[in-house]
């Protein structure tokens, strides 16, 4: 079966096609606005690309919930939609975390919290070794990750080599421990942005490619679709 890539407006309608995870839909519908302007404004990957060596490389870190990943990728034809409608079935390729495997366009499986940001601090040291300039490396957390200390390790390594790494931080207030000075403290020596999770413009701006570390704090109130 073709993929086929379909209108932004029916993304809302893809996400709904996927059953059998509700527990984690805060999760997904927090995610899905800036899933959206990642693949349709920002990264240099498409289906057709999806193996060129010097693509950009998406990481999600936020492992719980993939479906508004799912839903992106299919909508961007990475997958035939219908695969949506048979999460975590026997036959099926979509799992309840992603499978780099059996999922074309997914970089890393995922879903032990607080991995991510390390992998993509490797992936983006094997593309500045491999001298793919143009190739930006972005990784998506949820806030509740950076209470895992191997994060920390990975932000201080990434500003001390000055990677070309942007992280995307969905701020929903679902961290077990408060940080003095909020999430932005966390992130020393990197350059930090701040916007609503929801506003595709600002999500635009503030994610265009950097040269240098860079972190997006993105505030999302919950709503549905």
């Amino acid at each position: 079966m073709t993929a086929t890539a379909v209108k932004p407006d029916l993304l809302g309608s893809l996400l709904t096609r996927i059953t059998g995870d509700e527990k984690h839909a805060p999760s997904a519908y927090s995610t899905l606005d800036v899933l959206w302007v990642l693949y349709d404004r920002i990264l240099r990957v498409s289906p057709e690309t999806a193996d060129e060596p010097d693509r950009d490389r998406f990481l999600l870190s936020k492992g719980h919930g993939p479906a508004a990943y799912y839903a992106v990728l299919a909508a961007k034809g990475f997958f035939p939609v219908e695969w949506l409608d048979d999460l975590g079935g026997s036959t099926s390729r979509l799992g309840h975390h992603p499978d780099r495997v059996l999922i074309p366009g997914v970089e890393i499986g995922t879903g032990s919290l607080g991995h991510g940001l390390g992998l993509a601090v490797g992936t983006a040291l094997g593309l500045r070794a491999q001298g793919y300039a143009e190739a930006h490396t972005f990784v998506l957390l949820g806030d509740a990750e950076l209470d895992e200390g191997s994060n920390h390790e990975a932000i201080a390594y990434v500003a001390a080599t000055g990677l070309p790494l942007t992280a995307i931080v969905i701020d929903n207030r679902s961290a077990t421990h408060g940080w003095p000075g909020g999430i932005a403290s966390r992130f020393v020596a990197w350059t930090v942005s701040m916007v609503d999770g929801r506003d595709h413009s600002e999500l635009e701006a503030a994610l265009q490619p950097r040269d240098r570390p860079h972190v997006v704090i993105a505030t999302v109130e919950p709503k549905g679709y």
